[in-house]
């Protein structure tokens, strides 16, 4: 328990056995329970949070050859079920504190997917608290009150990560990685509506059981854009969020994020989120001038495209296409007048949402 607050820590691996010991190993000891989801990996990584969940607290799983476990749990094991650790042990030991939930998914369901699993198993317990940390050892269990503090305090219902905060940390991060989340930052704001927030991808996050409860668990996306929807349903459903300023480390881990299909899917998930988001907070209760400046906006550009480049095409073999050229070049300046107008006013209506926290 944390500042008299039930904690729960959901931990997704794919293929992380040399390092989900690790994680699971250093979560801090005021967590209640941790739920440690293998999204059907292909190596060990079940045995290893298996033995996490069946360890005498006297000595480290991690270190035995074998962990010690009750019939029920080898039962469930072999069949492939989702189970939960026993209450007390065969030689008459407790469990660890924090007690591990281990949950295995017979079918791979993606990085999405896994976190779904564990928000729905937090939600069903009651935890006060639902912190999601990585299995692959990047980011530092020792933050973690840095995120919920300002959940505790009711400051913001969602805390995250920012690894964009600090220069100094965000060149550590991998080129492709820095250029990558910058690009996403900048489409994740429009399509959420969190102007402030930044490094979206960031998987460090804590959020309130009242925020939990609020959005759809069920309709999140079950790969790596998850985390851009999850922002977008958190602000349809008015709920304050915080960037904690944390650097990441990397390693020689290689990146299980498939960019010939996550650049696409990504891309759909933030065109829907936004198109959702404007209709749940701009249209539904009449007409709003944030909806008005980027559809017209919009509409005016595709417009203004259209009509400079047939007026190129024209230029080719005539000379009478100066004129359209000027109207498309002024379609186009107002169009992006409108736009950038809606996310102003876009950006005013949510100001109340976003959380700085020094």
């Amino acid at each position: 328990m944390y500042r008299d607050h039930t904690v729960g820590v959901i931990v997704p691996a794919y293929d992380e056995a040399e390092r989900i010991g690790h994680v699971l190993e250093s979560i801090p000891a005021f967590v209640d329970r941790v739920y440690a989801v293998d999204d059907c990996s292909t190596d060990r990584t079940w045995d290893v949070i298996q033995r996490y969940a069946t360890a005498d607290p006297d000595c480290s799983a991690v270190n035995r050859d074998e962990a010690v476990a009750d019939e029920t749990v080898t039962d469930a094991v072999a069949s492939g079920r989702e189970v939960s650790p026993p209450e007390s042990l065969p030689d008459g030991g407790t469990l660890a504190d924090p007690q591990v939930v281990p949950i295995r998914h017979e079918e791979n369901q993606g990085a999405g997917g896994a976190l779904r699993t564990g928000y729905r198993r937090a939600r069903a317990d009651g935890v006060d608290l639902t912190v999601t940390i990585d299995a692959d050892g990047q980011m530092d269990p020792e933050r973690m009150p840095a995120l919920l503090d300002p959940l505790v305090e009711d400051e913001a219902d969602y805390a995250k990560g920012n690894r964009l905060a600090n220069r100094e940390d965000w060149m550590e991060m991998p080129p492709f990685r820095t250029v990558g989340n910058w690009l996403l930052t900048a489409l994740t704001k429009v399509a959420s509506g969190y102007w402030r927030t930044t490094d979206p991808q960031n998987g460090y996050t804590a959020i309130t059981r009242e925020a939990l409860c609020a959005i759809d668990v069920d309709r999140m996306r079950d790969n790596h854009d998850y985390c851009n929807d999850l922002l977008v349903r958190l602000n349809v459903a008015d709920m304050r969020v915080v960037d904690v300023s944390m650097p990441a480390v990397y390693r020689d881990e290689e990146s299980t994020i498939d960019f010939a299909s996550f650049v696409p899917t990504t891309s759909l998930t933030l065109a829907r989120g936004f198109g959702w988001r404007l209709k749940e907070c701009y249209l539904d209760d009449g007409v709003h001038p944030v909806a008005v400046c980027y559809g017209v906006g919009v509409l005016g550009a595709v417009i203004g495209v259209v009509t400079g480049l047939t007026a190129v095409v024209e230029s080719l073999t005539s000379d009478s296409a100066g004129g359209r050229a000027a109207k498309s070049a002024v379609a186009l300046a107002v169009s992006l007048f409108l736009v950038v107008t809606a996310m102003v006013l876009d950006a005013t209506a949510n100001e109340g949402l976003e959380v700085t926290r020094e």
